[in-house]
């Protein structure tokens, strides 16, 4: 018995791929997370109102210069004291004005607690994704996701999107 065999009988839970999950764009389109396939994904938790936002300027110049080897999703969430408080809308705006954002956001949703995403459900639960239980302590806390599928690393917020210990394991074995 192969252990794939062995974890299926045991009724063990398997950690799933991301590509499993789909979230909705900050314009309401349902994007499959399969799409961001054969390239690394940076999940980050965003907010208009944070000291952190200033990041978000980062996460585009990161989206321009290394698009050919990770996709940059940003998921805007109201958890940490209300430093998100606009609509979709307001908050796309914002991005666009502000930042110039190009890269992929979507619809404010929850990181945290009894309404937790999906996907963040998945980034925080070592059932699931393998080995992370850390949900976001803050806005702007990373996920850094492999060309397949797999978490490999978790940045707290304080680390910006091109610190080397991002940018580093972006362009390894390319």
């Amino acid at each position: 018995m192969n252990l794939f065999s062995f974890l299926v009988a045991t009724n063990i839970d398997l950690p799933m791929s991301l590509y499993d999950y789909t979230a909705i764009s900050i314009t309401g389109d349902t994007l499959s997370m399969q799409e961001f396939s054969g390239k690394k994904i940076l999940i980050v938790n965003v907010a208009s109102s944070c000291g952190y936002t200033s990041q978000y300027a980062d996460m585009q110049s990161l989206h321009e210069k290394y698009s050919d080897y990770i996709a940059v999703l940003g998921f805007p969430s109201n958890n940490f004291f209300r430093q998100e408080p606009g609509t979709n809308e307001e908050i796309n705006k914002f991005c666009k004005r502000e930042f110039g954002v190009t890269f992929t956001m979507f619809e404010k949703i929850h990181v945290k607690g009894k309404k937790q995403h999906p996907i963040y459900q998945w980034l925080s639960n070592k059932k699931l994704n393998g080995w992370n239980s850390k949900p976001p302590s803050w806005n702007f806390c990373k996920y850094l996701i492999d060309e397949n599928g797999n978490l490999i690393k978790f940045f707290n917020s304080k680390v910006n999107p091109l610190d080397s210990s991002i940018v580093n394991l972006i362009i390894e074995n390319e």
